[in-house]
């Protein structure tokens, strides 16, 4: 042992007195990335870029949140736990967001380009911080409109171990200057972001789709808040945006909209003679579609996807032997489909006295000559996916001759067979208590993907989720052109979304505000618009009141029948019943304190600078 550690000794000192001690201890580590080599490498900026684009919050998507799509008014939850189903009251922590560790990581990242990037180009620099800078923008709209004014922290925030934090804590922005530091980021970095053709990366067109939409929201939030019988605020104006900046806000809005529109890089996809499949197709489909604007996006072969699809597709065409059926839409939203004459959207199934139903020779009778948004948004009944057809049917009607009336026969077997040999209950449902099948309906289309084996557990789904398409920039601009007196130029533009829906050119004439907020449910369901714009317009308190007697503020389903009557005219053809769907709980419920989500205790312990927001 002693000889060892003499030699080891003399190696040592033989090693130290030559040259290679120092060429040895200043060698670079190999297994840690250096500051200076991941901020002069595009390539690795561009991994954390693409961590960053992953980690953008929403509310709902298709990885994040989805199943709260189930928790408003487009639809209901047909899975098991019928937990958003029975939603008494909103939380008002529902929406809250204080995302300080993205906001930190994107301020850390554009000081370390700023300080190594070294071998970069200034426009790589350029163009590498605008995106980032993007990034943070967006994040901060994301924030605004659930908290209202959050601190705006641009840089590092650093603390001197010195026991004193004082120097870190900020208090909250103004609601508007939040606002006003989005529009002047996008502003300013809109011509250096590059990424032309891209659309999974922010470029000038996406920054304008942001601008687009972000002053929209403080335009109607200035105007519509201060037109409550006591406007949500605080004293310090955390809270709340004077009425007067509302024009200011929608000219910006119109101004982004009118740029990305005029720019010709995007146009309504209008590729499929099928109207209501090209709608379907205009949101998921992933090549030679002009209308996407920005997307993130999934790729089996990168082992990047999804379980929507899985979770989602219709029962009878599912691959997998477990889940489907989860989010199922509402009749509430179907009924939002106006028919293509322009008449409203309710669907026919009683006679005008109601004294008997109206009799359908086909499951998709009542359906017929809809906005094609309603086939490419939803599954109904007599209809097909993947080329199979999707069996919705709740039972049989079969006629009582003592009584004069009908008695429901339904079953709980799926693809059950009645004593005539017809079919008795769809291999689809409606099913009234069973789940992993339809409790409303109807079944979700949008987002759903129609690839083979998506549906399974072992491969799962690549479909992108759609963050900003022409559809809305289209209806962005409408809404703020009418709100600014320039009613000629909303109806062009909102015109323009519906003739792709299968309306006539010019098919409306005047225009009122809620005309045009219909447009948006209709186009935009399941994006991830409907109860931001609830919330922008101050309706969602009247819409969803807690009111059981409210149509609105609670979830109603369609069940449709076939008729046993033989010898009858009616044998053999289609009746519809229109109920409250049978799992649904308790009405919506949204509450004065819901405009605005809480601040977590924890925050304000930290920063006693930060003040609650109102109700809380």
């Amino acid at each position: 042992m002693q000889k060892i550690s003499k030699s080891l000794f003399m190696f040592l000192v033989i090693f130290l007195m030559s040259g290679c001690a120092e060429d040895w201890l200043d060698r670079k580590p190999q297994n840690i990335i250096l500051e200076e080599q991941v901020w002069n490498d595009p390539k690795l900026i561009k991994g954390l870029l693409a961590n960053y684009y992953d980690r953008l919050p929403a509310h709902t998507s298709l990885t994040s949140g989805w199943a709260e799509f189930a928790a408003y008014d487009e639809a209901m939850w047909s899975n098991n736990d019928d937990g958003r189903n029975n939603i008494v009251s909103y939380p008002f922590n529902r929406w809250s967001l204080w995302e300080y560790g993205l906001i930190r990581d994107i301020n850390l990242a554009i000081e370390n380009i700023a300080t190594f990037g070294t071998s970069l180009s200034a426009v790589q620099v350029s163009q590498f911080s605008s995106e980032l800078r993007f990034l943070r923008a967006f994040v901060y709209f994301e924030m605004v409109k659930r908290m209202g004014g959050v601190p705006l922290v641009t840089k590092q925030l650093i603390y001197d171990f010195k026991g004193d934090p004082t120097n870190l804590q900020q208090p909250r922005n103004r609601e508007e200057e939040v606002y006003d530091f989005i529009a002047s980021e996008l502003d300013d970095i809109q011509d250096k972001l590059g990424n032309e053709d891209s659309n999974t990366r922010a470029n000038k067109y996406v920054a304008l789709a942001l601008k687009s939409r972000a002053m929209l929201y403080a335009a109607s939030i200035a105007k519509y808040n201060n037109l409550l019988a006591e406007p949500i605020m605080t004293p310090g104006r955390e809270v709340g945006i004077p009425a007067a900046r509302a024009q200011d806000y929608y000219e910006k809005s119109l101004l982004a909209s009118q740029q990305l529109l005029n720019s010709g890089k995007y146009r309504l996809y209008k590729t499929n003679p099928n109207l209501g499949e090209n709608f379907y197709e205009a949101i998921t489909k992933k090549t030679a579609n002009p209308e996407v604007i920005l997307a993130q996006d999934f790729l089996v072969s990168k082992d990047k996807r999804h379980g929507f699809t899985y979770d989602n597709i219709a029962r009878n065409v599912r691959e997998d032997n477990l889940s489907s059926s989860s989010i199922t839409p509402s009749l509430n939203l179907v009924e939002d489909y106006e028919f293509l004459d322009g008449s409203p959207g309710i669907l026919k199934t009683r006679t005008a006295d109601n004294s008997d139903y109206i009799y359908y020779s086909s499951l998709s009778g009542p359906f017929e000559n809809k906005d094609a948004r309603l086939y490419g948004t939803v599954i109904y009944p007599g209809t097909s996916f993947r080329a199979t057809p999707v069996e919705i049917q709740a039972g049989v009607k079969v006629w009582d001759e003592t009584s004069k009336s009908f008695k429901n026969v339904e079953s709980n077997v799926l693809g059950s067979t009645y004593d005539d040999g017809g079919l008795l209950t769809g291999a689809s449902g409606p099913q009234r208590s069973q789940t992993e099948v339809t409790n409303s309906g109807f079944y979700l289309r949008k987002y759903v993907d129609q690839t083979a084996m998506s549906s399974t557990r072992g491969i799962r789904s690549d479909m992108w989720w759609v963050r900003f398409r022409l559809g809305e920039i289209y209806l962005n601009a409408s809404e703020a052109a009418l709100e600014l007196g320039k009613t000629s130029e909303a109806l062009e533009y909102v015109n323009a979304v519906r003739e792709r829906a299968g309306f006539g050119a010019n098919s409306l004439k005047s225009l009122t505000l809620g005309r045009l907020q219909n447009e948006r449910r209709v186009e935009l369901a399941f994006e991830d618009h409907r109860v931001w714009d609830l919330m922008r317009w101050r309706k969602a308190h009247e819409i969803w009141n807690g009111d059981a007697s409210n149509p609105d503020a609670v979830i109603n389903a369609l069940y449709p029948y076939r008729v046993v009557r033989p010898g009858h005219p009616t044998h053999g053809k289609y009746v519809f019943d229109k109920l409250r769907a049978p799992r649904f709980r308790a009405p919506r419920f949204f509450q004065m304190g819901n405009y605005y989500s809480s601040i977590a205790q924890s925050i304000i312990d930290n920063n006693p600078k930060v003040v609650r927001n109102p109700y809380h």
